[in-house]
């Protein structure tokens, strides 16, 4: 009997370029669920063997308490996928967030990671259960929600996220992680238990599990976007409803974004320009994610400053004997931490 392959054997950059010639038609998507998964390693091998020869890509995580999954599939396997969840108890039925704008080249491996958590909260406190969540709401239910006048409503991704696009008046964290944001927004409101609490994120998973964890702070009126700002989107469009989001979505894949709103509400980080293209400088010793317009683009060869330029012109040898000592934009904060308001000296240092 063949023994089955159990993860990914191929090079990332020669799959990129594989699939960049392949005329496959692929579906992306995202989906999560919470569960209690007994044995995630054997759960993991499972699903990875299963998707593998469907032809999956993509980046999953599972742990003990659910599993969490950014994928693009085969468009003429998709209805087999979908099959191959419904064999799995709690996946049964889930929901699947299919990309709003989609060239199917978002993935190009398949990785299956074990973690501790789906997503990294730093809550240690035993009694705390996800899944006393908050009440699901669609995209109409969410505009009447978010139009009364007392409603506070909470971005619960990270800054670089709703840097680039956003609900109208929600109250954004400057946070990189999910696990920052809990304790500020549980503090930011301790004075509005009362009131009625609406949290979105991408695509459900990190506001769910804010809103288990609002709940278990005390507060009473706790309710989450179902199926995050992708679902929204599409149910705005299809409903002819108003579309309260400005700007782009950001994604945790090639594309970086999805266009959402036709408002651009972010700035270059070089020049100040109007812009919301998230790239990562090309100096892969900084490798800092920030923003970037085509014209400083090419004034810096797609660095975030002209010392990663510089750097870049090096060669090889003394690249890799430099890295040891030199600190650039990204050698500490990799997520956007190189922000519009640095003046240009600082910029170009």
């Amino acid at each position: 009997m063949k023994k089955k392959k159990l993860y990914n054997r191929v090079n990332k950059e020669e799959r990129k370029q594989q699939l960049t010639q392949d005329e496959t038609r692929r579906i992306t998507l995202s989906f999560y669920q919470y569960a209690h998964i007994g044995n995630p390693n054997v759960f993991r091998n499972h699903i990875y063997a299963s998707w593998d020869e469907l032809g999956v890509l993509g980046r999953v995580y599972v742990a003990g308490e659910g599993i969490n999954a950014q994928i693009s599939v085969p468009e003429e396997n998709f209805d087999a996928f979908k099959n191959a969840l419904d064999e799995i108890e709690f996946l049964k039925g889930v929901r699947l967030n299919i990309a709003i704008e989609d060239d199917g080249k978002s993935f190009y491996i398949l990785k299956i990671k074990v973690r501790p958590k789906i997503v990294a909260d730093g809550i240690e406190d035993e009694s705390f259960d996800v899944t006393d969540k908050g009440e699901h709401v669609d995209a109409e239910m969410f505009n009447q929600l978010t139009d009364e006048k007392d409603t506070i409503l909470i971005d619960m991704r990270n800054h670089y996220e709703s840097e680039v696009g956003h609900f109208d008046g929600a109250y954004l964290p400057d946070v990189e992680t999910f696990r920052e944001s809990l304790p500020i927004i549980a503090k930011t409101f301790e004075n509005d238990k009362g009131k009625k609490i609406v949290m979105y994120c991408t695509g459900g998973i990190r506001c769910e599990k804010a809103s288990a964890f609002m709940k278990h702070k005390g507060f009473e009126n706790v309710f989450q976007l179902e199926g995050g700002i992708i679902e929204y989107a599409r149910q705005a469009k299809k409903q002819g409803l108003k579309n309260k989001f400005k700007g782009k979505n950001f994604v945790f894949d090639e594309r970086m974004g999805e266009r959402i709103g036709e408002e651009i509400v972010s700035k270059c980080h070089q020049c100040g320009d109007l812009c919301d293209s998230h790239v990562n400088c090309a100096n892969d010793a900084c490798h800092i994610l920030f923003i970037q317009c085509t014209n400083c683009a090419a004034k810096y060869t797609n660095c975030c400053s002209l010392k990663c330029q510089d750097f870049n012109k090096l060669p090889e040898e003394e690249r890799k004997e430099k890295r040891k000592t030199e600190v650039f934009n990204g050698t500490k904060f990799g997520k956007g931490r190189y922000k519009a308001h640095r003046s240009d000296h600082n910029l170009e240092e």
